[in-house]
């Protein structure tokens, strides 16, 4: 079971991702691939890990433009699974 952090937590956990934000009790992140085949293919990766974390984004795919949403919905907010999920992210963009 996952904890819901505090806003000093979360503030310290966007620290190590600069380029997610927080939204109101979620992270999120845009990311912009070279093209939409890519953004597709950045998506199964993001999928793979996400299945293995058991922990699901929510994601938004535009054209090129990919958006991942992160909150711990059975905790009603941000826990550690959604940042550990997004410096996995991170690594797989």
């Amino acid at each position: 079971m996952a904890t819901l952090l505090s806003d000093s937590e979360i503030t310290d956990a966007l620290t190590g991702l600069p380029d997610w934000t927080k939204a109101d009790k979620a992270i999120t992140r845009t990311f912009e691939r070279p093209s939409f085949l890519d953004g597709i293919e950045f998506v199964r990766r993001v999928g793979e890990a996400a299945e293995s974390a058991n922990h699901h984004p929510d994601i938004d795919i535009r054209w090129r433009k990919v958006t991942l949403t992160l909150s711990t919905h059975s905790e009603g907010g941000i826990t550690d699974l959604d940042v550990s999920l997004a410096q996995t992210v991170d690594r797989l963009a």
